[in-house]
């Protein structure tokens, strides 16, 4: 939870290509003091059944800057078989088998004593992320 000097974040992670939450995906965070300041890794989580990190690390005081580093690839190499059986024409079946996005960062600006949830809606060929509440 954030205070008056901190900011705080969360995250999870819909698997748009079937409808569910995606578990087991790395997450690591970074953060820094400023635009020019070294990135100050803080750690990490990986996602549950409900897709969510549960317990990120907490930002240090003076934080400008958060980096969430979503290790995508080896979640799709473990589904995409199951994935693509699953669906009509997936893109899986016709794809060369190599993960398109391997990684996903997201990097934003935070202010101290506020809330950021980050959700990010995930496929094999592309994403979509937002501010959340």
């Amino acid at each position: 939870m954030s205070t008056s000097t901190t900011a705080s974040v969360s995250t999870h992670i819909l698997d748009t290509s079937i409808g569910r939450p995606a578990e087991g995906v790395a997450v690591h965070l970074s953060a820094r003091s400023g635009r020019e300041a070294d990135w100050q890794a803080l750690g990490g989580s990986a996602t549950d059944a409900d897709g969510r990190c549960k317990d990120l690390p907490a930002l240090p005081e003076g934080t400008t800057h958060v980096r969430l580093d979503f290790a995508v690839e080896p979640y799709f190499e473990k589904f995409a078989k199951k994935q693509a059986d699953a669906q009509q024409d997936a893109p899986a079946n016709r794809d060369s088998g190599a993960v398109f996005f391997p990684e996903v960062v997201i990097t934003f600006a935070v202010k101290a004593g506020e809330h950021y949830h980050v959700p990010l809606l995930l496929n094999p060929f592309g994403y979509s992320v937002y501010r959340g509440s």
